[in-house]
Protein backbone atom coordinates (compact mmCIF):
# COMPACT_ATOMS: atom_id res chain seq x y z
CA UNK A 1 0.00 0.00 0.00
CA UNK A 2 1.47 3.32 -0.84
CA UNK A 3 2.16 5.89 2.06
CA UNK A 4 0.02 8.87 2.69
CA UNK A 5 -0.63 11.68 4.27
CA UNK A 6 -3.73 10.53 5.34
CA UNK A 7 -2.49 6.55 6.59
CA UNK A 8 0.94 7.95 7.78
CA UNK A 9 -0.46 11.13 10.08
CA UNK A 10 -4.50 10.41 10.42
CA UNK A 11 -4.34 12.62 13.65
CA UNK A 12 -4.37 16.08 10.80
CA UNK A 13 -7.05 15.27 9.11
CA UNK A 14 -10.00 16.92 10.87
CA UNK A 15 -11.39 20.31 12.22
CA UNK A 16 -9.85 21.34 15.44
CA UNK A 17 -6.87 18.85 15.28
CA UNK A 18 -3.48 19.70 14.31
CA UNK A 19 -4.96 20.45 11.20
CA UNK A 20 -8.18 22.29 10.23
CA UNK A 21 -10.35 20.35 8.09
CA UNK A 22 -8.67 18.27 5.19
CA UNK A 23 -5.48 19.17 3.04
CA UNK A 24 -6.12 21.25 -0.01
CA UNK A 25 -7.37 19.34 -3.33
CA UNK A 26 -7.97 16.55 -0.84
CA UNK A 27 -11.20 16.16 -1.86
CA UNK A 28 -10.77 13.44 -4.02
CA UNK A 29 -11.86 14.02 -8.21
CA UNK A 30 -15.28 13.17 -9.54
CA UNK A 31 -16.64 13.37 -13.33
CA UNK A 32 -19.86 15.39 -14.99
CA UNK A 33 -22.33 13.12 -16.65
CA UNK A 34 -23.00 14.44 -20.02
CA UNK A 35 -27.12 13.79 -20.71
CA UNK A 36 -28.82 13.14 -23.84
CA UNK A 37 -29.31 17.03 -24.58
CA UNK A 38 -26.02 17.46 -24.26
CA UNK A 39 -26.09 19.33 -20.73
CA UNK A 40 -23.73 18.11 -18.40
CA UNK A 41 -24.38 17.22 -14.70
CA UNK A 42 -22.42 16.83 -11.27
CA UNK A 43 -22.92 17.34 -7.49
CA UNK A 44 -20.06 18.66 -5.15
CA UNK A 45 -20.39 18.54 -1.53
CA UNK A 46 -18.97 19.87 2.47
CA UNK A 47 -19.26 17.33 4.69
CA UNK A 48 -19.25 17.97 8.35
CA UNK A 49 -16.06 19.08 10.02
CA UNK A 50 -14.26 19.04 6.21
CA UNK A 51 -13.79 22.19 5.24
CA UNK A 52 -12.86 20.80 1.85
CA UNK A 53 -15.45 20.06 -1.39
CA UNK A 54 -16.35 16.45 -1.95
CA UNK A 55 -15.31 15.87 -4.67
CA UNK A 56 -12.38 18.81 -4.81
CA UNK A 57 -11.99 18.21 -8.56
CA UNK A 58 -14.86 18.02 -11.55
CA UNK A 59 -13.92 16.86 -14.63
CA UNK A 60 -15.55 17.55 -17.96
CA UNK A 61 -15.32 15.29 -20.83
CA UNK A 62 -15.62 18.80 -22.65
CA UNK A 63 -16.43 22.30 -22.93
CA UNK A 64 -20.15 23.12 -22.58
CA UNK A 65 -23.00 23.63 -20.31
CA UNK A 66 -22.44 22.07 -16.49
CA UNK A 67 -25.76 22.01 -14.29
CA UNK A 68 -23.93 21.92 -10.88
CA UNK A 69 -25.36 21.16 -7.45
CA UNK A 70 -24.21 22.18 -4.19
CA UNK A 71 -24.50 20.17 -0.93
CA UNK A 72 -23.31 22.00 2.27
CA UNK A 73 -23.56 18.94 4.84
CA UNK A 74 -21.78 21.52 7.25
CA UNK A 75 -23.12 22.62 10.29
CA UNK A 76 -21.75 26.08 9.21
CA UNK A 77 -22.27 28.51 6.30
CA UNK A 78 -20.48 28.60 3.41
CA UNK A 79 -21.21 29.72 -0.29
CA UNK A 80 -19.87 29.38 -3.79
CA UNK A 81 -18.17 31.78 -6.05
CA UNK A 82 -18.26 29.62 -9.15
CA UNK A 83 -16.49 30.31 -12.73
CA UNK A 84 -19.02 30.85 -16.01
CA UNK A 85 -18.21 32.90 -19.14
CA UNK A 86 -19.78 35.68 -19.15
CA UNK A 87 -20.56 35.94 -15.75
CA UNK A 88 -19.29 34.20 -11.96
CA UNK A 89 -22.24 32.54 -10.21
CA UNK A 90 -22.69 32.71 -6.34
CA UNK A 91 -24.74 30.53 -4.18
CA UNK A 92 -24.89 31.26 -0.69
CA UNK A 93 -25.37 27.39 1.27
CA UNK A 94 -26.62 27.68 4.32
CA UNK A 95 -25.80 24.81 7.26
CA UNK A 96 -27.84 21.81 5.54
CA UNK A 97 -28.76 23.46 2.55
CA UNK A 98 -28.46 22.67 -1.22
CA UNK A 99 -28.17 25.05 -4.53
CA UNK A 100 -27.94 24.63 -8.41
CA UNK A 101 -25.66 27.10 -10.28
CA UNK A 102 -25.70 26.54 -14.24
CA UNK A 103 -22.44 27.25 -15.56
CA UNK A 104 -21.18 27.69 -19.15
CA UNK A 105 -17.43 26.68 -19.76
CA UNK A 106 -16.73 26.87 -23.23
CA UNK A 107 -12.83 25.81 -23.74
CA UNK A 108 -10.74 23.36 -22.21
CA UNK A 109 -8.71 24.37 -19.23
CA UNK A 110 -8.62 24.50 -15.79
CA UNK A 111 -11.57 26.40 -13.68
CA UNK A 112 -11.03 27.63 -9.76
CA UNK A 113 -13.80 27.74 -7.30
CA UNK A 114 -13.94 28.43 -3.80
CA UNK A 115 -15.73 29.29 -0.86
CA UNK A 116 -14.61 33.17 0.74
CA UNK A 117 -16.90 33.22 3.09
CA UNK A 118 -15.58 34.15 6.68
CA UNK A 119 -12.25 32.45 4.87
CA UNK A 120 -12.64 29.01 6.35
CA UNK A 121 -9.93 29.21 8.73
CA UNK A 122 -7.13 31.08 6.40
CA UNK A 123 -7.86 29.52 2.97
CA UNK A 124 -11.22 29.34 1.95
CA UNK A 125 -12.59 25.83 0.41
CA UNK A 126 -11.03 25.68 -2.64
CA UNK A 127 -11.66 22.95 -5.98
CA UNK A 128 -11.62 23.58 -9.73
CA UNK A 129 -13.28 22.24 -12.98
CA UNK A 130 -11.45 20.61 -15.48
CA UNK A 131 -12.33 20.74 -18.61
CA UNK A 132 -11.22 18.46 -21.20
CA UNK A 133 -9.99 18.69 -25.11
CA UNK A 134 -8.09 20.77 -27.32
CA UNK A 135 -8.10 24.56 -28.08
CA UNK A 136 -9.85 25.67 -31.41
CA UNK A 137 -7.45 26.37 -34.16
CA UNK A 138 -8.35 30.04 -34.56
CA UNK A 139 -7.13 29.89 -30.42
CA UNK A 140 -3.90 28.81 -30.95
CA UNK A 141 -0.62 30.03 -30.34
CA UNK A 142 1.82 29.86 -33.51
CA UNK A 143 4.52 27.54 -32.00
CA UNK A 144 5.83 23.78 -32.19
CA UNK A 145 3.51 21.50 -31.37
CA UNK A 146 3.94 20.00 -28.09
CA UNK A 147 4.43 16.52 -26.44
CA UNK A 148 1.06 14.66 -25.69
CA UNK A 149 1.17 11.33 -23.31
Amino acid sequence: MAATTENEAPELFGQNKATLGRMISHGGVGYAEEGPDGRMHATIRIEPDQIAWEPAITVMPHGGDLDLTLINDDLNTHCALLPSNGDSQFLWLVNHSRGTATLNLDGPGYYWFSSPTGNDEGRGLTGAILVQGDVPEEARLDRPPQPRP
